[in-house]
This record gives C-alpha cells, structure tokens and sequence, in this order.
C-alpha cells in the first residue's frame, strides 16, 4: 500500500466507493453542485463513514491535475503497483486457471488506464508491466480506468523475458500478439492456464520479449488501418480468450 492518491471523475469515484470504500479518505464535492449523480456519491459517503467537505471549482481543478473531474474527487488510500514478489502468491490464490495480460512498454496512461478496465471487466487475474520506461499507476490511469486501478493487481517487474520464462515454468501458455503472425487469434487455443502480451503503441513486442512467446496471434484487419490502439487489441484478445473459457465449462457441464 502506497501513500494517499487522488481518484476524480463521477464514475471512478462511485466505483471505488462501492467496491473498497476502506481505503476512501475524504470526499470532496464542487460547491452548489446537487445533481442525482453527485448526491449518490454523498450517500455512499455518508453509508461508508468517509468524510466529506465542498470546493470550489478551483480547488478540485488542483486535486485533479487540471483533468476534466466532474466535480468530484476522493481521497484515497492508494493500492501501488505491486513487485515480482506478489505475482506467485496471486497465481497461489487463483480459483480458476489464471488469466494474465503483459503489457511490454506502454508509456501512454490513457492506454494502460483503458487495459486495466478491460481486464478488470475480463476476469484478469494481473496485470503485468515493466517497471522501467512503462506507464505506471499515476492520477491519469486511475481516471482512465473508472476504478480498475484500485482493484486490479498491477505487477511491475525488472525483466519482462525473465519473468515471462518463469511463467511457462508454471505451466502458463504465452501467447503474444503481432499484426504479422500467420495464425489467427480465433484459431489459437487460449481457455487454459494464459498469458496474453500485447506491445507498445508503436514498436509492438520487443524481440526478447518476442522470443519468450509460446505462439505468435494477429487479429484479422478488414480495413485499410495497419494496426488497433494497444487497449482495443488486449478487449479483442481477452474476450476471445473468455469466450473460449466458457465454451470449455459448458461443455463440462
């Protein structure tokens, strides 16, 4: 756990405050602003026991970093991106087979903020990252993820190859995402043990990175784009692999 954080935005806002309202610190609400919105986020405070004051339009444009918060910031306990050293409990403690998404450099915030809600919507069991020259779990991401941040683990590690080897070593299948592979993402069996890596916004996979994957998946491109946004692509990959997921259970059944 990491120091306070600030979380804006009307929806970020109510999710934290419905799903871990234990690390909500205080409550701060634009002056004069009564709509339905703003007054659930009061209720919920108020049901949660968490402090609430008024400001000014200012004031909250400080809070927020100058990003758009609609009136609404909460002070947070801060959930901080966790080291190597968590990502073998979390597989210890999955119910079912684990579902990881490794993101190899991606430096847009906007990008992570969206892959984290993804995840988060997906089932994810972590999120994995590079700790150096990769986006980290700043203001922006938390806002971008609507309260994803504060509830899906965020893994940082000092050698992306390094651990991705670890993970075959617990028999987890590595399936990385390239606009040249041959072999389509619905053609790739992906409803067991899983880890999906998706590239930075403009470079894709590094080569060592590369070298890690178990099997090499494109997404089918109809239209004249040569590539999708890094947080399209895990949506498309993740809910493939869900799809099959259920296929598989239901067939148990």
């Amino acid at each position: 756990m990491s120091d306070q954080t600030i979380v804006f935005g009307i929806h970020a806002v109510r999710t934290l405050l419905q799903r871990r309202p234990e690390r909500a610190a205080r409550l701060m609400l634009q002056k004069g602003r009564q709509d339905a919105r703003v007054n659930a986020l009061l209720t919920l405070a108020q049901s949660a026991g968490v402090d609430t004051r008024y400001c000014d339009t200012r004031e909250l444009d400080r809070l927020a970093g100058h990003q758009r918060h609609q009136g609404a910031c909460l002070q947070v306990h801060a959930m901080g991106a966790l080291g190597e050293g968590a990502l073998d409990e979390l597989l210890d403690r999955a119910a079912a087979a684990p579902l990881l998404l490794v993101l190899d450099g991606v430096q847009d915030p906007h990008n992570l903020g969206a892959c984290l809600r993804t995840a988060d919507a997906a089932g994810v069991t972590a999120v994995i990252v590079p700790r150096d020259r990769a986006a980290g779990l700043s203001p922006a991401v938390r806002k971008v993820a609507s309260g994803a941040a504060e509830t899906m683990p965020l893994i940082q590690v000092v050698n992306l190859a390094r651990t991705l080897r670890w993970l075959k070593e617990r028999d987890i299948w590595i399936v990385g995402a390239d606009g040249q592979a041959t072999t389509r993402a619905y053609q790739a069996t992906l409803d067991g043990p899983l880890a999906l890596v998706l590239g930075a916004e403009e470079q894709g996979l590094r080569r060592l990175t590369r070298e890690q994957c178990d099997l090499l998946v494109g997404i089918p491109m109809q239209g004249v784009v040569e590539s999708l946004n890094v947080s399209v692509a895990s949506g498309i990959l993740l809910y493939e692999a869900v799809r099959q997921r259920e296929t598989a259970a239901a067939r148990r059944r």
